[in-house]
């Protein structure tokens, strides 16, 4: 037996078979039973899919990096729940693509913090964070305030998205620039509110 785990461990080609053979074994065992799961697949009652101001503002948000620093699922701990509500599940990402959970805290979690402030409150962030929080780290992005929406793509993207099964109707679809036109950046709904 020895003189096998021997050959096993020299033989580098047969090594690097056996552990993706063992990796994608295992990742099918964690991943398949989800896939048929209904609180996985399925959207949680009154959930809505995002409407095109909000997609672009979930655009910005995966382009500026934010969830670099900010994750967007409250993890079912104590200290996260009495922080931030309810923790997140799966039932409510299920219209996302792609979906930008992430794990990282530098700043605080993201996902229910859109109606914890008003409006004025997150322009003045995103203007200047330091405004509002004096210890905030994170940099200004005065810049949106600047930036023009373009509205050019959104009706092909929710036309792309509704392929994929979030439920845009052709409407939603046929009234996508008079919702963005003449919108800043900085105008658009905090994501995930």
């Amino acid at each position: 037996m020895a003189n096998k785990h021997e050959r096993i461990e020299k033989n580098i080609g047969l090594m690097i078979v056996l552990v993706i053979i063992a990796i994608s074994f295992g990742g099918l065992v964690e991943i398949v039973p989800l896939m048929f799961q209904k609180d996985t697949t399925e959207p949680i009652a009154g959930l809505r899919p995002l409407t095109a101001l909000e997609l672009q503002g979930r655009d910005i948000y995966i382009r500026e990096g934010c969830n670099v620093c900010h994750s967007q699922m409250i993890r079912p701990m104590r200290s996260e729940t009495e922080r931030y509500g309810h923790y997140s599940v799966a039932g409510e990402f299920v219209y996302d693509h792609p979906f930008v959970w992430g794990s990282k805290r530098t700043g605080p979690d993201l996902a229910r913090v859109g109606g914890r402030y008003s409006d004025h409150w997150h322009r003045a962030h995103l203007m200047n964070p330091r405004d509002v929080v004096p210890e905030s780290n994170m940099p200004a992005f005065a810049w949106l305030n600047e930036a023009d929406i373009d509205a050019k793509k959104m009706a092909k993207k929710l036309k792309v998205l509704q392929r994929l099964g979030v439920p845009y109707s052709e409407d939603d679809i046929a009234n996508v620039n008079e919702s963005i036109d003449g919108k800043t950046e900085l105008d658009l709904p905090i994501y995930n509110s």
